[in-house]
């Protein structure tokens, strides 16, 4: 019991109403999983009623009140009324609402979208009401619809059952599966996709569920579509005895998914380990009886650009995803090949995200049995890395050096620069850097007839 719903429900109670908590709330609390967004609902008084009760506990927002939605400010407590909805057109805004508080605990329940999702505990006394057999689902794990009428109104409640089924472990039940299956939606927006994959990819043990359910529901087609390719898409056995490249995949995915806390950016990360063989789709050939797919990483780039416009318009979530799958090969061909320093320097130094690119080598790595589950490899990279961030961190031949040693700036300049940063990642310290940088420069503009400066 939080101490600002007591608080209202008292007055409410005083007032001749009940108060209740409901949704997501009740249903994490009997998951024993702590959830801070407090959502209670008022039965039994008319909107004026509550908003004066509101009043006298806080300054109340009243942005929703015509929904029969308040807020408190600076509380983590969202406030509704019951309410009856009718769909108006096939967007997530087109709904008439009529705020009824009188309509009863199992009409406001029944407009939920899952049975877990329908119970309610009264707040003065703690009793549980349950009118769809809720706390039988949540036992036993199950994620089922309750009015077909109604669930269909919304088609993000196809993506909110798999992405429940993936954060709790759940399953959809059949009748459930069968009645998302006949949902269009292509109307939905981006952004409302986008959410519901997000809370999959960064909340679930194992994300993998949830494009799993939506495979059983036969709905990878309008959001996910180069996914469903990869069902079937075979791969050498030798390197990937788990099976097709969707197996695959999705295994990545979840060993992904135990590294999150570790990365920089946890979704981008996410997207990457989702996205980084969809090249296989158009690369994939039998030569000499052995499945190839070479240069995959380079050539799936148009799908995997497509894939992530489709699902986001965070632009640092694309520019890392664009600039981590062509790279994503590399760190475990050079934990089996032990090519120089220098190599190694290269490529940390062309990702956003350098440890990352390690931690995905791990989740990607085929795990045979009684191998070492990378461990090896793994200390190998990180040395490197550890390497590269000692180079990065001397002192290094920059624009104003050559400045001062003559060089002027000119069309040419971005290419020097280039050339010192080569040197920079070769380990080659500063001074000698410089003199290699100089000469260079000397014969570049010697070669194109261009000036270097007032050099003496």
């Amino acid at each position: 019991m939080t101490k600002t719903a007591e608080k209202i429900a008292i007055a409410v109670n005083d007032a001749g109403g009940k108060t209740f908590y409901v949704g997501g709330f009740v249903r994490d609390e009997l998951l024993g999983i702590e959830n801070r967004d407090v959502d209670i609902e008022v039965h039994g008084i008319e909107p004026d009623a509550l908003y004066e009760i509101l009043k006298t506990i806080g300054e109340p927002l009243t942005f929703g009140r015509s929904f029969g939605v308040f807020a408190l400010r600076g509380e983590d407590i969202d406030i509704a009324m019951p309410r009856r909805e009718r769909a108006t057109g096939a967007g997530h805004r087109d709904f008439e609402i009529d705020v009824d508080p009188y309509i009863g605990t199992e009409n406001a329940a029944r407009r939920r979208d899952f049975t877990i999702n329908s119970l309610m505990r009264d707040v003065l006394t703690g009793e549980l009401i349950d009118h769809f057999g809720g706390r039988e689902d949540l036992d036993k794990g199950v994620i089922r619809h309750i009015d077909a009428a109604t669930f269909v109104e919304d088609p993000l409640r196809v993506l909110r059952g798999a992405q429940f089924a993936a954060r709790f472990g759940f399953e959809i039940a059949g009748e459930t599966i069968d009645l998302c299956g006949g949902i269009d939606l292509s109307a939905l927006s981006k952004e409302r996709v986008e959410e519901e994959l997000k809370k999959a990819l960064l909340k679930a043990e194992k994300p993998s569920i949830f494009f799993g359910e939506l495979r059983r529901m036969d709905q990878l087609d309008v959001w996910f579509p180069e996914l469903r390719q990869l069902i079937g898409l075979e791969q050498d056995p030798v390197f990937h005895p788990e099976g097709d490249v969707w197996t695959h995949t999705m295994e990545v995915l979840d060993r992904a998914a135990a590294m999150r806390s570790k990365v920089s950016d946890p979704y981008s990360f996410m997207l990457l380990s989702l996205t980084h063989d969809l090249g296989k789709i158009v690369t994939t050939e039998k030569i000499k009886g052995r499945i190839h797919a070479y240069e995959h990483e380079i050539k799936g780039m148009p799908l995997v650009e497509s894939f992530i416009r489709r699902l986001t318009n965070e632009k640092d979530v694309i520019a890392y995803v664009k600039n981590m799958v062509p790279l994503h090969m590399r760190p475990n061909v050079s934990a089996y090949s032990r090519p120089s320093v220098k190599s190694t320097n290269r490529m940390f130094d062309e990702a956003v995200a350098p440890e990352d690119l390690i931690w995905f080598a791990e989740a990607d790595k085929p795990v045979f049995a009684g191998s070492d589950e990378f461990s090896g490899d793994k200390r190998f990279l990180l040395e490197r890395l550890r390497m590269f961030e000692e180079t990065m961190a001397r002192p290094y031949v920059m624009g104003r050096d050559l400045i001062e040693a003559g060089i002027t700036p000119g069309e040419d300049f971005t290419e020097i620069l280039a050339y010192a940063h080569k040197l920079r990642l070769a380990g080659i310290e500063k001074e000698s850097a410089l003199k290699q940088v100089l000469s260079y420069a000397r014969k570049l503009r010697k070669k194109t007839g261009s000036s270097a400066g007032n050099e003496e």
